[in-house]
């Protein structure tokens, strides 16, 4: 994997790319103080996953991610601060960061991050891979999509049922969007899905992102609560890292502990692009 770095203090970005480098984790193709010439510099190198401190003079981390997510969406990004104010981290979880590491920088904990965020970027890759040789004409036909389309649904209503989530209303919005996707052949997408989706109900799509979000909220306590039973678990493991920010899985943690008045906010972007990666996941 390829990194670039982006803090205005040089001794936080010496600090990470000695991290990325001794523990082998990837490469750094560069590195910024500078947040506003560094969004040019971004895109120029188009690496993996960017390191992003989220309050730098000029340009603030969130800006920074959302103009180089507009143009290249595939860049991930993993943001750090030594912010604690519960409406910034959840503004930059909208942006589209995939991790919220609070500062000071914990090797383990940066070390973690940084092995999920490429694990899940290699899982979209082999998605990707996937789709590409079933889209092929040679083995593409009608009986081939429609078991396939079966599958991929009966998977997804089975992932749905095993973080607790079937009795919510949101839910079945989110397996007729996810039978929407399959029957057009197409990915989920931010910006456009879920109010094409609304459209076709004749809904807002405010109140249709509602239930969504109630739905994955639920998905979101029982996840948290399994790991408050079984730490190490290989369901709690994948779905807190896949469906949901581990973040906003700790945060509703500390919350079902009694450490927090406040649980995780969830991501309805980050659950369907997770969804569509178990899904596919053989």
């Amino acid at each position: 994997m390829k990194f670039y770095v982006l803090d205005d203090l040089i001794k936080s970005v010496k600090s990470l790319t000695n991290i990325i480098e001794t523990k082998n984790l990837g490469e750094v193709i560069g590195f910024s103080t500078d947040s506003e010439k560094a969004v040019g510099e971004i895109l120029s190198k188009s690496p993996d996953i960017v390191i992003v401190d989220l309050l730098m003079p000029v340009k603030d981390g969130i800006t920074v991610v959302n103009e180089v997510r507009e143009v290249n969406p595939d860049i991930s990004f993993i943001m750090v601060s030594q912010v604690v104010d519960k409406n910034m981290i959840s503004d930059a979880y909208g942006s589209g960061i995939e991790f919220f590491i609070t500062k000071p920088n914990n090797v383990i904990e940066i070390e973690n991050v940084i092995k999920r965020v490429v694990e899940k970027k290699q899982l979209t890759s082999v998605v990707q891979g996937i789709r590409s040789v079933i889209g092929t004409p040679e083995i593409s036909n009608s009986v081939n999509n429609h078991e396939a389309h079966d599958k991929i649904l009966n998977k997804a209503k089975k992932i749905l049922g095993s973080v607790g989530m079937l009795g919510e209303s949101g839910t079945k919005d989110i397996t007729s969007v996810c039978e929407m996707l399959n029957t057009k052949g197409e990915k989920y997408d931010s910006k456009t899905t879920l109010n094409i989706y609304a459209e076709s109900l004749g809904e807002d799509p405010k109140s249709v992102k509602q239930r969504i979000r109630r739905a994955i909220k639920r998905g979101l306590t029982n996840v948290a609560a399994l790991g408050i039973e079984d730490y190490y678990s290989e369901s709690f493991d994948e779905f807190s890292h896949v469906l949901f920010n581990f973040d906003s899985v700790r945060m509703e943690m500390d919350l079902l502990r009694g450490k927090a008045q406040y649980g995780g906010r969830p991501s309805i972007d980050t659950f369907f692009e997770g969804l569509e990666i178990l899904c596919e996941r053989e």
